[in-house]
């Protein structure tokens, strides 16, 4: 037990000091291996490499990399315009909008940062023209992102699923009708809302069918994109890993030679910025296998799973002590360390309980989405606050609706594991 304290306490510790997350569980880890003596602080090392050393994490700078050039390459803009024309006319206006456009923008970034980065600096600003106020629209941007994380392609279900040797291609189908689900739920609030004044209504007047068509029409090139990734990997084609190749190579050939929106310096910058992002959530990675593997060496998972079945609840009892965590520390920690340092920990306990891997790790997914925009450090809300030059506190009370709806949505994916199950199943996943 000592080990253990000193383990988690000395995390706590550097985390408190402003350590990054990454250096605070290799240095806690290796802190609790010179306690214990008589394991080499080598094995450290080790596992940092090993947590890596998988062919599903070649799919992490990949899509990463498609993201960054899909961001600069004008698609956005262009799935914000069809957006716009599909609902804007309908009342929640400006609302429906972004919540639409994170549909579209999500299933081709596949990183909630660059969701939040695009949508937030697109559709803020006129957002506020209209009559939103910034912490309103802020809130909706930010329910949105949340949202999003559920409509794959989602690096964290890559790595989710790399680190658990969960189907990948699975936890992608099994977020599509949560996902959904989500999206029309806070629509829903955002259609309230506006139908009783708190929010502006429509945007503009019903768009001329032409100028929908236009719209479908130039957006048909980036929308093909998940339809070449889903359909490869249903078809047997390819796999998860290798869809991110065929994605990343589709991103250029669109955002460089169609739509000619990046030059050479453009692309040094996406560069350099998928190789910083692919050596954060490669350190991240490496770090917590060595912090899990000491936990799973002490017995922690076992220790946790005898507590649950003394409280005899059960499936239920896991299923809302899995919601509670995951949203606190991955508002505290931000969605990607949560996962990977407890993931492990409660993965085997809810197969004890009788849960299906895909559906256990789909409302994973789901909390964390919902972490990284909840007040008041969630890592996405602090970007789209930056976006709208507001202080944090003053979307907290905008966002409690969206919060609180999303949460109810996550109740059912929680214990309606069909809604989860029923895509992959059918399509043998």
């Amino acid at each position: 037990m000592t080990a253990i304290a000193i383990l988690l306490g000395g995390f706590v510790l550097l985390i408190a000091m402003n350590v990054p997350v990454a250096f605070s569980m290799a240095l806690a880890c290796i802190l609790t291996l010179l306690w214990q003596g008589t394991i080499p602080v080598s094995t450290v090392t080790l596992k940092l490499y090993s947590g890596i050393d998988t062919f599903p994490f070649l799919a992490i700078p990949l899509f990463i990399l498609a993201g960054g050039l899909m961001e600069h390459g004008g698609i956005s803009q262009r799935l914000v315009r069809l957006a716009q024309n599909l609902v804007g006319h309908i009342k929640g206006g400006l609302g429906f909008v972004v919540v639409v456009s994170e549909i579209f923008f999500s299933g081709i970034s596949g990183s909630s940062i660059a969701d939040a980065s695009a949508i937030g600096s697109l559709l803020l600003p006129s957002m506020i023209r209209a009559g939103y106020s910034a912490s309103r629209a802020s809130a909706i941007v930010a329910a949105a992102t949340g949202m999003g994380m559920m409509i794959p392609p989602c690096l964290n279900m890559v790595v989710l699923g790399a680190v658990s040797n969960i189907s990948i291609a699975g936890l992608f189908m099994g977020g599509f009708l949560p996902g959904f689900l989500m999206a029309v739920t806070l629509m829903v609030v955002i259609y309230i809302q506006s139908s009783r004044g708190i929010l502006p209504g429509a945007s503009h007047a019903r768009p001329a069918f032409t100028e929908v068509l236009i719209s479908l029409r130039d957006s048909m090139i980036p929308l093909m994109m998940p339809v070449i990734i889903f359909g490869g990997i249903f078809a047997g084609i390819f796999t998860a890993t290798e869809a991110a190749a065929v994605a990343t190579v589709y991103a250029f050939i669109v955002s460089v030679f169609i739509y000619k929106e990046i030059r050479g310096k453009d692309l040094f910058r996406i560069f350099v910025d998928t190789a910083v992002m692919t050596g954060v959530v490669c350190l991240l990675v490496g770090a917590a296998t060595s912090f899990s593997w000491i936990l799973a060496t002490y017995q922690v998972p076992r220790m946790i799973g005898d507590f649950i079945g003394a409280l005899q609840g059960g499936k239920t009892v896991f299923l809302l002590m899995t919601i509670a965590v995951f949203l606190v520390f991955g508002m505290i920690l931000d969605g990607l360390p949560a996962i990977l340092i407890f993931f492990p920990i409660l993965y085997p306990i809810a197969l004890s309980v009788g849960l299906h891997p895909l559906h256990f790790g789909v409302l994973v997914i789901a909390v964390v989405g919902i972490a990284i925009v909840a007040p008041p450090i969630g890592l996405c809300l602090v970007i789209i606050c930056s976006l709208a030059k507001i202080k944090l506190t003053d979307t907290i009370r905008p966002l409690i609706p969206y919060t609180l709806i999303l949460i109810v949505d996550l109740i059912v994916i929680a214990f309606w594991p069909w809604l989860v199950l029923i895509l992959p199943t059918v399509f043998k996943l």
